[in-house]
Order: C-alpha cells, then sequence, then structure tokens
C-alpha cells in the first residue's frame, strides 16, 4: 500500500472516531458565520469601544465575520430584552455594565428583563474604578476629599456634583459621599461622562464622579484635578491619587464591571465555545493595551465566576440603594 493511501484510509478512520464520539473537526475553528456584538450605549464610548475591540479579536477565530451593533435606550435596558427575542445559536453576544443587571432591579419598580434568566453569562470583560474630579469652580488649594468637604460646607450654594445619569454607581457614590461627611451634596444628572466634565470645565459645576478613564483626559491637559479613586486599592492608572478609604471613609470601594452576555438557554457546548474564545480575546495583548488607553482593566472569567459577581453586587446595591432613598420612578 503507498504512503499516500495509508495516510488517507488512516485520516479517514480518525475523522469517524472523532465522529463517534460527538466531536467536530472545527472545534477549534470558526463556530458561527457572523456573530452580532451587542451594547446598550452609543458609539465612541467605553462600552462601544470595548465591543469593538472584541468583535477584532473575535474575527476569523470564533466567527467568520462580526459586527457590532449599538441598540440605545432607556439607560442600557432596550439591549437586554433584544436578547429575549434572538436565537439561542451563539450568533448574539451582548456586553453591559453591571448596573443593568444589578442596580435597575432595585431602583425600577418593573422592568421589561428578568436579569437572570432572560440571560445567560458568558464571561467577565473588563473592570474599573470611579473618581471624584474637581474643575475651576473649586480653589486650587483642594486637593483631596477631606479639603472638598470642608469647601462645600464653607460654600453650601455651591456644593454639587454631576454623574453620567441618574441612578449610575457614580451617582450613588457622590449621594453617598455627602450622606457620609455630612454635606448636601446636589446631584446633577447628564447623558453621560463627557458632557458633565465639560460642564466642570467650564466652571458650572464643583466636582464630577465619573469612571477614572473618562477624567484621566481631563487631569493630563491640566483642566481638572482629581482627588480621590473609588477601588478597594490604589487604580493602576492613577497610582499617585489616594483612594477614598484611604482618605479616612470606611467601606467606601466601589468598582464597576463590562460583562458579556448571550441569550438565555444557549446549550452548554455552544457557551463553552463562546467563552474560550472571549477570554482568549481578552487576554491578547492588543485588547489588553487598548482598554488601558480608556481606564479599563481587561479581565476574563467563567460563567459560573461572573454569574457570582453579578449576586454579590445586587445584594450589595440593594442594601446602599435603600440607604440613598432613590427611585428611577419617583
Amino acid at each position: 500500500m503507498s504512503v499516500d493511501r495509508r495516510q488517507f484510509i488512516q485520516g479517514s478512520l480518525l475523522l469517524s472516531a472523532l465522529s463517534s464520539c460527538g466531536l467536530s473537526i472545527t472545534a477549534h475553528a470558526q463556530t458561527v458565520d457572523t456573530l452580532k456584538v451587542v451594547t446598550g450605549f452609543a458609539p465612541g464610548g467605553t462600552s462601544d469601544t470595548t465591543c469593538r475591540r472584541l468583535a477584532e479579536k473575535l474575527r476569523g477565530s470564533y466567527a467568520k465575520n462580526t459586527v457590532v451593533e449599538n441598540r440605545t435606550g432607556a439607560g442600557g435596558q432596550i439591549v437586554i430584552q433584544s436578547l429575549k427575542t434572538a436565537p439561542a445559536d451563539g450568533t448574539t453576544l451582548m456586553q453591559t455594565p453591571m448596573s443593568m443587571l444589578g442596580i435597575y432591579p432595585h431602583i425600577y419598580k418593573k422592568l421589561a428583563y428578568d436579569p437572570v434568566n432572560d440571560v445567560m453569562p458568558v464571561s467577565l470583560a473588563a473592570v474599573f474604578d470611579f473618581g471624584l474630579a474637581v474643575g475651576p469652580a473649586v480653589p486650587a488649594s483642594v486637593t483631596n476629599v477631606n479639603e472638598f468637604v470642608a469647601w462645600c460646607k464653607a460654600n453650601p450654594t455651591m456644593a454639587n456634583f454631576g454623574s453620567p445619569a441618574a441612578g449610575s454607581v457614580p451617582h450613588f457614590i457622590g449621594a453617598l459621599l455627602g450622606r457620609a461627611t455630612g454635606v448636601d451634596l446636589k446631584h446633577a444628572p447628564y447623558r453621560g461622562s463627557q458632557p458633565a466634565l465639560l460642564e466642570m470645565i467650564g466652571g458650572n459645576l464643583a466636582a464630577v464622579s465619573a469612571p477614572v478613564g473618562d477624567i484621566l483626559q481631563h487631569v493630563a491637559g491640566g483642566k481638572a484635578r482629581l482627588l480621590a479613586t473609588s477601588g478597594a486599592k490604589r487604580n493602576k492608572f492613577a497610582p499617585s491619587i489616594a483612594t477614598y478609604t484611604e482618605q479616612g471613609l470606611k467601606d467606601f470601594a466601589f468598582s464597576e464591571w463590562f460583562g458579556l452576555y448571550t441569550v438565555a438557554k444557549t446549550p452548554a457546548d455552544i457557551l463553552q465555545k463562546m467563552n474560550a474564545a472571549c477570554r482568549e480575546a481578552i487576554a491578547s495583548t492588543e485588547f489588553t493595551d487598548g482598554l488601558a488607553t480608556f481606564g479599563l482593566e481587561a479581565r476574563g472569567s467563567t460563567p459560573e465566576e461572573l454569574a457570582a459577581m453579578l449576586r454579590s453586587d445586587t445584594e450589595r446595591w440593594g442594601r446602599l440603594v435603600k440607604t440613598i432613598g432613590f427611585s428611577a420612578d419617583a
């Protein structure tokens, strides 16, 4: 028997063995033709940027083609609702901040989706901290949280802060700061971090509570000063800035994450492939370095780990929202 014929027969036997075991010969190749990566936020922001960088890494490995769709509306709720009618075949990957799944159930009386049963966790994508920034309305002598609090007490009519949205984590951080220090910090909600920061830079706001990555570009330009970061430890992108807890605010550690989800009831084998592809993409140097420019720390996980994170955050924010007394329906 010739070598070529022998190799052909051996290859055929191997394929038959794989098929009998239920294994696909394309297990490590492309799984779907076109993958939709969907986000509930407009192009240009950190959520959209994360999706686009992830889609680039998944093209050719998990899917032949990848497209990013921005399904905006209702503060990120519309995109989550869309998963309820999408096919459970591994062709849709949603990215969302934690808030829409872990905080919204506590501030809305009714949601059009179940944050646990209507979505399926795939992997964590990134984590990030928040910062407290001040602009020209606050004297240059104010360089930390305690000095800002003292200034607010001395200037109560100017004691205010902006945030990316009412009911967001940065909003609640500012509200909790006011409660913890006895300052009546008036909240001004905006549609995103940048509009709030521009108002602050223009002297119309004293401070802004927002993601660290959104603030740093203005700090680098000398237009804003960062007084504190919200993580349990110092932010890797602003290591010289003390955390809230380092500045005397006990149990004042808050971070958020971007999570990747797919359609509920997606088969386990497809979910496993999605998770493996996403974690490989997230661990890549290109993805990690790309997110770092926006103050985001790339980090993957198992579906089970992401589900556990959501449970923990949902419980914690349930208590905090009750303390703050905020309702989006009010």
